[in-house]
């Protein structure tokens, strides 16, 4: 039995299987794991998550009871559990990625979506068991009194789940996205809105990124719910429970990052950078290939840029780093190939036989993209909405000269955005004029910036923002 446990559905480590039925353990992707990874290893801790992939399920049934710890790999203790492929894609796919995460990121195109018929709800069945199969997982793991940091918009329902089975546990839920205003967020039917926040309800402490994110949630819990909010105590009481709202602001672990960043495989993607782009000056982007993350709009932006300034043609390269993502939704496939689409007509437009104007990677290589950190004099942030962003946290630790071009939906906006150049992510010209003000900004400027930057990136690393939380809980 655990004494602190994790859930989420991405785990540290996930598994690839070969054809010849091998499998080979990598790191975990995105955001959360890698705020949790170093933190979540100790023996009195265990991380529950789903398996993702045919690999993963392959692992899981070799491991005892799903402890991938137990089947001989570092991993810290693991837990991985099967969930029926079909129920996991309906959760994960259908409810998960395709509503609640557009609803939080205010991603629809209202006229056309969202539809929220019979299937939907079907589907909302699925995401229903795949919040029980976590509570269930968590009951039987946890020892009495044991904290329970649930993750994310995948496992809104399961605190609640949990309370009525084990009401001794103390139980936190963490939310990494946005969370939508009430307007936006009863778009959602309304037995399943109320749903969704009487089961984060459940737990004792409701974590948010930001007091942005946190008022939303206070906000829709008084017009969906008609709670009791107290928006100065920060608590929410909903029939007879009370719930303390926490803002934690996820940092950067600054001497981790430097140290892996100045390691020999990075060195040589440097050099191979080098090689590529010669003297002139780099614009960087880093990120997953989401609808959320702008990508398209920051690549028009250089383009205005390079139409507004031609004394920069053949002294600039935009790097972009835009990794594939949830490729299993058709909208995630149509926005990569309009991201492909749109670099390409960058590249005929402006490229000639000894200048590439834009270079896009769309193959993860996480060595490569610390080389293209320390590389940086501008780093392009432009998120629709997200909710914190840790490429813009990263980026001003490994390079002394970076400015960063900031959306203002972002999260980290909150933290970083005095000395970043502000952007509203649909204004194009804008983004555009702030990509010239970056490379054009004096040393000093640029080196007083990033030391404050740096200050505010590493102020609560992932080890403090999560003893923060279990704190909460006490």
């Amino acid at each position: 039995m655990s004494s602190t446990l994790i859930a989420s559905n991405r785990g540290p480590v996930s598994f690839i299987l070969s054809d010849d039925g091998a499998l080979t353990m990598r790191r975990g992707g995105g955001g959360l794991v890698s705020g949790l990874s170093e933190v979540a290893r100790g023996d009195d801790h265990l991380w529950i998550c789903a398996a993702l992939s045919d690999g993963d399920r392959s692992a899981v049934r070799l491991a005892p009871e799903g402890r991938i710890d137990r089947a001989g790999y570092d991993t810290g203790p693991v837990r991985m559990l099967d969930i029926a492929p079909a129920v996991f894609h309906r959760a994960y796919n259908a409810v998960a990625n395709s509503t609640l995460w557009f609803v939080s990121h205010l991603l629809y195109n209202t006229p056309f979506a969202p539809t929220f018929d019979t299937r939907f709800h079907r589907e909302w069945e699925s995401y229903r068991e795949y919040n029980g199969a976590f509570a269930l997982a968590l009951a039987e793991e946890a020892a009495h009194g044991a904290k329970v940091m649930i993750q994310d918009y995948h496992l809104t329902l399961a605190p609640a789940m949990l309370r009525v089975d084990r009401p001794d546990l103390r139980v936190a839920h963490f939310s990494h996205t946005p969370w939508a205003p009430p307007e936006y967020f009863s778009l959602l039917p309304d037995g399943i809105a109320a749903e969704i926040l009487q089961g984060v309800l459940g737990a004792d402490h409701a974590g948010f990124l930001t007091d942005r994110w946190a008022a939303a949630f206070m906000d829709c819990c008084e017009a969906v719910l008609d709670a009791r909010v107290d928006r100065a105590a920060k608590t929410v009481e909903f029939e007879g429970r009370l719930t303390r709202i926490g803002v934690h602001a996820l940092g950067v672990d600054g001497d981790a990052l430097v140290a892996r960043a100045f390691e020999p495989d990075v060195e040589s993607h440097m050099l191979a950078i080098k090689e590529q782009v010669g003297d002139r000056r780099l614009i960087v982007r880093i990120d997953r290939t989401e609808l959320s993350k702008n990508i398209v709009r920051g690549m028009l932006a250089y383009r205005e840029f390079l139409a507004e300034h031609p004394e920069w043609h053949g002294k600039v390269v935009h790097l972009a780093f835009a990794y594939p993502s949830r490729h299993d939704l058709p909208e995630y496939r149509e926005y990569t190939a309009a991201v492909q689409r749109c670099a390409k007509e960058i590249e005929d437009e402006y490229a000639t036989d000894d200048w590439d104007p834009l270079i896009l990677n769309m193959q993860d290589d996480y060595p490569r993209s610390l080389a293209a950190y320390r590389m940086a004099d501008v780093l392009l942030v432009n998120p629709i909405r997200d909710g914190m962003n840790l490429v813009a946290k990263e980026g001003p630790i490994l390079s002394p000269r970076c400015v960063l071009v900031l959306s203002r939906e972002a999260g980290a906006a909150a933290e970083l955005g005095a000395d970043s150049l502000l952007v509203n992510p649909y204004d194009v010209s804008g983004t555009a004029a702030a990509l010239h003000e970056g490379l054009v900004m004096p040393d000093k400027e640029r080196a007083e910036r990033c030391t404050r930057l740096r200050r505010a990136a590493t102020a609560m690393p992932p080890e403090m923002w999560f003893a923060d939380q279990l704190a909460a809980l006490t």
